[in-house]
């Protein structure tokens, strides 16, 4: 009974159970954006994903704004799960990708924790294609991620990644930077630029705005719970559009009736960075709703 706020966005339960109250629209949305963003840039796409049942929805996801654009569906490519090495796998996914000579292809490794793997693998085969470029999601690559491979050295240097919130430079996270710079102590572990921690400021700053709406009468799962369903209206200055939960949001016809914030920002790594690559957010509520998902 006690209300989930927050998340990650990587399970189905957190767009549909009446008790999650996500800030971001998860996986669904960052590669509906996605594939919106590549459709214009890229020749042939070739989306590497594990072969789960998780990961049977990805193809549709990122098809949905592929297809949007304009762009031939991707090239569906399976990759085990817990694997060591991606070698095969990014062999293969280069050829497709290089399948239009007039066009530069894409890659699109969508694998977990294991993007990294695959992304080792990636860099020693693409020597022999230097035109292909990469892109991804925040969850399989964030800044952490980009430092710990080499940064502008590395293998994501120019990947596009869409993410949930606009870039750490940004002035909305001026209050989290204050907050970082006076309680951790010089943490280095706490990065601004990391979406976990973002994703944990923003939840806290819905959670304050319940707690100081309640008035008298203590705090409890039940009040809180309560106060979100009566359709309390949270603003986070900007980092995302004013967050509402209704039972059932625009995105239930598609099976997620919890998702209220479709928006995504596309960045760039830039000298081993991740910036902005365009003004503002995409709003995914159109390219979701078209989404094939079985």
């Amino acid at each position: 009974g006690i209300p989930y706020i927050g998340g990650y966005g990587i399970t189905n339960a957190e767009f549909t159970s009446p008790l999650s109250y996500p800030v971001n629209g998860g996986q669904p949305a960052l590669l509906a954006g996605l594939g919106s963003a590549l459709a214009e840039p890229c020749g042939p796409v070739t989306l590497v994903r594990p072969d789960t049942i998780a990961g049977d929805q990805l193809p549709a996801l990122l098809d949905s704004g592929l297809t949007g654009g304009g762009h031939s569906s991707t090239h569906d490519q399976r990759a085990e799960e817990d694997a060591t090495a991606y070698d095969g796998e990014s062999d293969r996914a280069l050829r497709q990708a290089t399948a239009d000579p007039g066009r530069k292809g894409c890659v699109v490794p969508v694998l977990g924790d294991r993007t990294g793997t695959f992304m080792d693998s990636f860099r020693r085969a693409r020597e022999d294609y230097p035109q292909v470029r990469t892109a991804t999601v925040l969850g399989s690559v964030d800044q952490s991620t980009v430092n710990a491979s080499g940064g502008a050295s590395g293998p994501y240097e120019g990947a596009y990644v869409n993410g949930w919130y606009p870039e750490v430079r940004d002035p909305g996270w001026n209050g989290m930077k204050k907050v970082i710079q006076e309680q951790a102590f010089g943490d280095n572990s706490v990065d601004a630029a990391d979406a976990g921690v973002q994703t944990t400021w923003i939840a806290y700053t819905v959670f304050k705005e319940v707690v100081e709406s309640l008035g008298d009468g203590g705090v409890s799962a039940d009040r809180v719970t309560q106060a979100l369903d009566d359709g309390l209206k949270v603003g986070t200055g900007g980092l995302t559009p004013t967050l509402q939960w209704k039972f059932q949001d625009k995105l239930a016809s598609v099976g997620f009736p919890r998702l209220v914030n479709t928006e995504v920002t596309l960045q760039v790594v830039r000298q081993g960075r991740l910036v902005s690559a365009r003004e503002g957010a995409v709003d995914t509520t159109q390219t979701l709703r078209h989404a094939d998902i079985a």
